[in-house]
């Protein structure tokens, strides 16, 4: 039996906890990626623009970041026809009704509020890997460079 495809995940946090606690959470819930990061928005879109950069199944997306936050961030990506197909997911502590709903209107997969607690956040992002990985179908890239 062949190991799983890898999911290609772009992480894109400013905090270094939460970096390597998502990190530890996926390789517990043995989610089997490789796990790119980005500690802001100008360094993701920096990311998936060059032409050597494995195209991601899925972005993380903080949205309370330096120079570029989540929201803007999400909004420079579904508008560029390379990249507005990649799902991005909301992962982020504000609960803020304007955030989420700001989010979705800007095409965002999903929104998930980081818990504080360590064990609920080992938790979601558990589970949000096996959700990755067993549920989620994005569309190939439209573009030989992805």
């Amino acid at each position: 039996m062949s190991p799983p495809t890898p999911i290609e995940i772009l992480l894109v946090e400013d905090s270094e906890a939460d970096i390597l606690l998502t990190q530890e959470a996926f390789a517990g819930a043995g989610v089997y990626n490789r796990l790119r990061v980005a500690r802001d928005g100008v360094e993701a879109l920096q990311v998936l623009r060059a032409p050597e950069s494995a195209r991601p199944d899925v972005i993380l997306l903080d949205i309370n970041m330096p120079r570029m936050n989540g929201l803007e961030t999400l909004a420079e990506l579904k508008r560029d026809p390379l990249l507005m197909t990649i799902p991005v997911i909301m992962l982020t502590t504000s609960a803020a009704e304007e955030d989420i709903m700001r989010s979705y209107q800007a095409n965002a997969a999903s929104y998930v509020v980081k818990p504080v607690e360590f064990e609920r956040f080992y938790t979601a992002i558990r589970a949000l890997g096996q959700y990755m990985l067993s549920v989620v179908r994005a569309p190939m890239p439209r573009d030989d460079r992805l």
